[in-house]
């Protein structure tokens, strides 16, 4: 990100040209409703059909799943366009893809038909396995019968398929299959009532009496990054090798950087003109200047640290290099920086604008309360993963399962 100019205020020239973008002709729509959204809890039906029509649904599978094969940092500048229009979308498109990539390695060839299916078809799958998960599967013949509930399954009721991480009756290793979430026996309860990404949808899913075929159930084994890196392991393609959890964090920090840097724009945008207590110019004001340009360094830095974690990631796709545990923990480390930094960021615009800021009826406050809930997710959390950045620093085990 360059020094902004006078004339172009705030401008960031190292954003990606949108007109690039796979979601150029969506990004439109997407701001439009974003307000709606936010109203409503529920993205525009209109969005969702937009999206399962655009290839940007398949940018995480590779070709002979009929996917793009798309780079990691090409998918962050997707993700980083729709989280600026609007936060519950992005955060829905950034659920679909790293979990469709967690499902293509964990599935593997057995289930290469299924897969491809899934992306030729652009359909959206989703994975409702957060704290309070609990589902019991019990074998009928051929078939599981799934029944419980499971927490947090963004982008829930806009999906098509969704992972149910399940243990068998009087078992306690985990396993997990998909199932369609317009079945029988699949309902969501639409539960999030959080003050941030209020459409995203991360609401609880029932299974009642739900069932699949047992051909279709896989186990789901713990420290799964690890089984992924072993040679023996059978993947569909070596990307698959690549920890789904670094992905993650890695376009959430690419989202952080589109909101605060969206956030950033309007706010230099809505000073021109504004005056504050006594008649003085908002922008002749040096302390305007100082948060402003605090900001524009603070989120040029973590654009910066964040796409280089995905370029080094992408060269280490192309040269077939199985990622280390230090890899894992350089992708988490980068995205945890990278928020930090963008949350400072939004912490001194919030200062600029003050309370006639909020008042009169910027997008920011929504941006602000979305963006809240990026550094609290538990893949990126900072306690989680600094802990284990320490732990290995001092050359001890990594102990975090996912």
């Amino acid at each position: 990100m360059g020094i902004p100019s006078s004339k172009h205020s705030c401008e960031s020239h190292e954003a990606t040209d949108p007109a690039k973008l796979q979601v150029a002709t969506l990004l439109s729509l997407i701001a439009g409703q974003a307000a709606e959204a936010d109203a409503t809890r529920s993205i525009s039906p209109a969005v969702i059909a937009g999206l399962k029509s655009n290839d940007v649904m398949r940018m995480s599978a590779v070709r002979d799943l009929g996917g793009l094969e798309s780079g990691i940092a090409a998918i962050g500048r997707e993700l980083e366009a729709v989280a600026a229009a609007c936060g519950s979308t992005g955060w829905c498109l950034w659920n679909h893809l790293c979990v469709f990539h967690f499902y293509c390695g964990l599935l593997g060839p057995a289930h290469i038909e299924l897969l491809r299916s899934i992306t030729t078809n652009r359909l959206w799958v989703c994975l409702p396995a957060g704290a309070g998960t609990g589902v019991i599967g019990r074998v009928e013949g051929e078939e599981v019968v799934l029944n419980g509930i499971a927490s947090f399954g963004s982008g829930g009721r806009y999906s098509d398929y969704a992972g149910v991480t399940f243990v068998f009756e009087g078992e306690r290793v985990p396993h997990l299959t998909l199932v369609r979430t317009d079945q029988r026996g699949v309902r969501i309860d639409p539960t999030w009532k959080a003050m941030s990404l209020r459409a995203s949808a991360t609401d609880h899913v029932h299974y009642e009496e739900v069932r699949a075929p047992l051909s279709s159930v896989v186990q789901f084994p713990l420290r799964y990054r690890e089984v992924f890196r072993d040679p023996a392991y059978p993947v569909i393609d070596h990307r698959y090798r690549e920890d789904w959890v670094a992905l993650s964090d890695l376009w959430l920090g690419c989202m952080a950087v589109g909101v605060a840097d969206a956030a950033l724009k309007e706010a230099c945008s809505g000073i021109q003109g504004r005056v504050a207590i006594m008649g003085v110019k908002m922008t002749e004001r040096p302390t305007i200047h100082v948060n402003l340009g605090q900001a524009v360094a603070l989120i040029a830095a973590a654009r910066a640290a964040v796409y280089d974690a995905c370029a080094r990631t992408d060269s280490r796709i192309a040269a077939h290099q199985t990622p280390t545990e230090g890899d894992y923990l350089e992708q988490l480390g980068a995205s945890m920086i990278a928020l930090r930094l963008c949350d400072e960021a939004m912490r001194l615009i919030l200062r600029v604008l003050g309370g006639n800021g909020l008042r009169e009826g910027q997008s920011f406050e929504r941006r602000y309360r979305d963006f809240q809930a990026m550094p609290l997710h538990i893949n990126a959390h900072p306690d989680r993963v600094s802990e284990q950045l320490g732990r290995h620093a001092l050359g001890l085990a990594t102990e975090n399962p996912f």
